[in-house]
């Protein structure tokens, strides 16, 4: 996962040219998910940005959108940089380890110095993890279970991936396990369920928009996304569960008359509930909770019910 460093004076009026979320009033080493717009609106990236205690901003990205991702930033701190603005970016080269479920409190806790019932959710440290200095840790995840991310220095992160793999009732899991998780918890995976043809608004996403920037309209595609606040999408992403056989991203989902109303963009069974779960695009008639629709499978039809997501129920840990 690409990880970028901001500095200067002008991190924060950067940051939000490029991007929906209120990084202003983001507490010394609080995050928040945000979304990289462009102008019409589309979704180029979902970020988590993170107002250190070390005076800069640490913003992770997607892997698959890195290019990307970076060439715009470049972009955005060149023209401020122009114009005077005190703005510049580090590309860190330091690998990141997630530790996730409902053990792993006790797990790192072990190697902490730091006491991480102060750490909720979204809220980041920089500390020694089992002996390897300068690791950043955040409690966060895409799993929907309590967890962290470690930002660990190259060079010190085998080791340390296997101090932790050596702990009792820790394994590795693959990117399958994750995306059944994630999608449990009924999170967006970039590329299936958001891409740049998909505004907040469709992905009901709306609660990343901050409540001052929605005012201010001062982000890219700031026109389309809140005319569609106001005026209501055409489609909405919701949830579905299904019988029959698992649905995969690009089935069809019909209508009562049989005819298509959307299109799945993601779809597994969930180990948790032991059936179908999968999320998609429908038109705005048929999203509300509850109505019955149909999924064709193989040239097959069965049964689907639109969803409240998440499907489980998220174990986010907030500090008492």
């Amino acid at each position: 996962m690409p990880q970028t460093r901001v500095y200067g004076r002008d991190r924060v009026r950067f940051m939000e040219s490029l991007v929906v979320g209120d990084i202003a009033e983001l507490k010394p080493g609080q995050g928040t998910l945000t979304l990289l717009t462009n102008e019409r609106g589309g979704i180029v990236d979902d970020l988590i940005v993170t107002n250190t205690s070390e005076d800069h901003l640490y913003v992770v990205s997607n892997a698959g959108c890195a290019d990307k991702d970076l060439a715009i930033m470049r972009g955005r701190a060149a023209e401020l940089q122009a114009t005077g603005s005190d703005v510049h970016l580090e590309v860190s080269d330091n690998a990141l380890l997630a530790l996730q479920g409902p053990s792993m409190a006790r797990v790192l806790q072990a190697g902490l110095s730091d006491d991480l019932a102060k750490l909720s959710f979204m809220n980041s440290i920089t500390t020694t993890v089992f002996g390897v200095p300068g690791c950043q840790v955040t409690r966060c995840g895409y799993t929907g279970e309590d967890g962290v991310e470690i930002s660990v220095p190259a060079g010190q992160a085998v080791e340390l991936a296997e101090r932790l793999l050596g702990v009792r009732n820790v394994w590795p899991a693959g990117l399958a396990a994750r995306d059944s998780l994630r999608l449990e918890a009924g999170l967006c995976l970039y590329g299936n369920d958001i891409d740049e043809t998909i505004t907040p608004v469709e992905a009901g996403l709306l609660w990343t928009l901050g409540k001052r920037r929605r005012a201010a309209m001062d982000f890219p595609g700031a026109a389309v996304i809140m005319a569609q606040v106001k005026e209501k999408p055409k489609r909405k992403r919701v949830g579905l569960t299904s019988e029959g056989p698992p649905i995969r991203p690009h089935t069809a989902i019909l209508g009562p008359e049989g005819t298509p109303v959307g299109t799945v963009t993601s779809g597994c069974p969930s180990p948790t509930l032991g059936k179908n779960i999968a999320m998609g695009y429908v038109e705005v008639a048929h999203s509300r909770a509850g109505t019955a629709l149909t999924v064709e499978v193989r040239k097959k039809q069965h049964p689907a019910l639109v969803t409240k997501m998440p499907f489980v129920p998220t174990q986010y840990y907030t500090a008492k």
